[in-house]
């Protein structure tokens, strides 16, 4: 049972802020870029742009995360291509009203962010939650789309709705930092130290419960989960763990042609900062094989 919880935290679950084994050159890179904010519905979405151009790699972080935890990809992705890195609705510096987190809220506010930068197309990076959010910006957004990068998320459900909502039910109540931490606990393999495990849920636990619940509600939804086809180059980077599906590889090449499928050892969900480099060079080989966003 706490196998399965783990697994299906974390393909919900975002990842960790920076692994402690990034080297101090790379963590001393600057990330900070030039710090704006694009409007949606009458509310800021904030995002960080590193470079110029009308093509960009977008990287979009998971539930409750924000746009800090890609810090171990921006100083080398951004020597590759121009990166926007976004704090989705409702977390980080974007604002929080109280509506509904669904993921084709948050597929258009990666548009209103691309749109606000004079971005045309981009390569979306999606880690965990982030995966579906660029799945569906690729639904509506096709013609803007020119790649995807899953990172450790899933495309398509663990569960039907009723198991689910039975994962949902313990964060509900007036004790959700208490449950949520626990959540977070399970889903942390013997990669995250204690230390790095107390800095995840700290930044984790800072977006409201509201926020938390409603996105967790909508990655439940079986609209989100259609096995219609993806025609744009896909690079799929997982963490081995017997809790994927057998046939996982195969499910993925049923949608999509043209695929680069990765399943790592000796990383957990959290691959992209446990191994930023490695991780890195990955997306810069594949958007070198792919010819997507020439310098």
């Amino acid at each position: 049972m706490l196998g399965t919880i783990r697994f299906i935290a974390s393909a919900l679950l975002c990842g960790l802020i920076i692994s402690s084994t990034v080297d101090r050159a790379v963590e001393a890179n600057t990330f900070a870029g030039e710090s704006r904010f694009a409007k949606l519905d009458g509310h800021r979405i904030h995002y960080e742009n590193h470079g110029k151009g009308r093509e960009a790699i977008v990287l979009i972080h998971g539930w409750t995360c924000d746009l800090g935890f890609w810090r171990g990809q921006v100083a080398d992705l951004s020597k590759r291509a121009r990166v926007l890195a976004i704090d989705l609705p409702g977390h980080g510096q974007s604002d929080k009203p109280e509506v509904a987190y669904s993921m084709e809220l948050f597929a258009r506010a990666v548009d209103s962010v691309m749109r606000d930068a004079g971005v045309d197309r981009a390569v979306l990076v999606g880690h965990s939650m982030g995966t579906p959010v660029a799945r569906q910006f690729y639904r509506k957004y096709p013609q803007k789309t020119l790649g995807l990068v899953v990172v450790d998320g899933p495309l398509r459900p663990f569960g039907d709705k009723k198991m689910m909502d039975s994962f949902i039910a313990p964060l509900r109540g007036p004790n959700y930092k208490l449950e949520a931490a626990k959540f977070i606990d399970g889903m942390m393999g013997p990669e995250v130290t204690p230390a790095l495990r107390e800095q995840i849920k700290t930044s984790m636990l800072s977006t409201p419960q509201y926020v938390a619940i409603s996105a967790m509600e909508a990655m439940a939804e079986e609209s989100i989960w259609k096995q219609d086809k993806i025609d744009v180059p896909v690079l799929a980077v997982l963490a081995k763990s017997p809790f994927w599906a057998a046939d996982n590889e195969q499910f993925f090449r049923s949608i999509t042609s043209n695929l680069d499928y990765q399943m790592w050892d000796g990383v957990s969900h959290f691959l992209m900062m446990e191994k930023p480099k490695q991780f890195n060079d990955a997306v810069i080989a594949f958007l070198d094989k792919q010819r997507l966003l020439k310098r």
